[in-house]
């Protein structure tokens, strides 16, 4: 890589995406660069938000890889028989784990979700089925950024019989060299507010009844982040070993929905594009995989308000130097 171009774009880094603690990229299957910021090192693991919700995509498709979910066209409330639906709310009976993978579930809440009962409440998986349903029809896109896809890591624990980061560690971070130490619950608002401008906390948050947040709370290394993708650009397959199966790997990174608002594609909680796919998490937090160039790029950040879009950076300023 070219150093006059590197010293570039760390200073266009440094100005513009200020809350960038690391990068990795990884081209043919080599690391070509890795920089870390903030005071940052190698060790150092971000939050990094919506980034989760990919790997429980992955986690997802493990299950199915191994027989503790039949498939995606199953019901949610089946995992669920103890779950009473309440009168005139029966039509979610009929939404599947597709549904969910895809955004396509309604719910209740429309433009202001109610944030604070969610992060109050002691079972997550329970509030987020109480809030299935309202007025929007199944298999139209409904992103829910942070209430909602917790009834997956709820199916999860029900299928596997395993707490959610034991089966990850067990199946996906173990053998990627990935370890995720901690379940982290909070006491307070300030634990959670300090835990997102944390750099070297190494955990999963869990609500009170143990069961791990599916859209937030993970904490990875730049480089743990950069697996992830080199991973789902081998096809599943990590040093010789089919980790996830090519099957879903290709099924969870095309597009099964899209965000007309946006004009954005949707897979199997992968953001789809044209030269392939990423996992996306706020304050620009991102793993970003071209498929095309056989290219990984990883960035994890701490949280800002309206964080500098990280597409842009890679394709405006990263891609073009590779």
């Amino acid at each position: 890589m070219n150093q006059i171009k590197i010293k570039e774009l760390e200073q266009i880094i440094s100005s513009k995406y200020g809350n960038t603690t690391g990068i990795v990229i990884i081209k043919d299957g080599a690391v070509s660069y890795e920089k870390y910021f903030k005071g940052c090192t190698a060790n150092s693991r971000v939050h990094i938000y919506s980034v989760t919700k990919s790997i429980i995509s992955i986690l997802i498709g493990i299950a199915l890889d191994k027989g503790y979910i039949k498939n995606i066209e199953e019901k949610v409330l089946v995992y669920f028989p103890e779950y009473k639906v309440k009168r005139g709310e029966r039509r979610i009976q009929n939404i599947t784990l597709r549904d969910m993978l895809t955004m396509t579930a309604p719910y209740k809440y429309c433009f202001f979700a109610p944030y604070i009962k969610y992060f109050t409440s002691s079972d997550w998986v329970k509030f987020s089925l109480d809030l299935l349903g309202g007025r929007g029809k199944i298999g139209v896109f409904r992103y829910a950024p942070l209430i909602g896809p917790d009834i997956l890591s709820g199916i999860l624990v029900r299928a596997t019989g395993q707490p959610v980061l034991d089966f990850a560690a067990e199946n996906l971070f173990e053998p990627l060299g990935i370890k995720v130490e901690n379940n982290l619950l909070f006491e307070s608002k300030e634990e959670q507010l300090a835990f997102n401008q944390s750099k070297d906390i190494s955990g999963w948050v869990i609500d009170s009844m143990g069961i791990h947040a599916a859209v937030w709370g993970l904490t990875l290394t730049p480089m743990d982040m950069a697996k992830i993708g080199q991973l789902y650009l081998n096809g599943g397959m990590w040093e010789g070993k089919q980790i996830i199966s090519s099957k879903w790997v290709e099924d969870s990174t095309i597009e099964h929905s899209r965000w007309k608002k946006e004009n954005l594609p949707y897979g199997y909680l992968w953001w789809v594009n044209e030269d392939g796919y990423a996992a996306m998490g706020d304050g620009g937090n991102i793993i970003y995989v071209n498929t095309k160039k056989k290219l990984v790029i990883s960035i994890a950040a701490l949280f800002v308000p309206k964080a500098g879009d990280r597409i842009e950076l890679i394709k405006k300023f990263i891609e073009p130097i590779l």
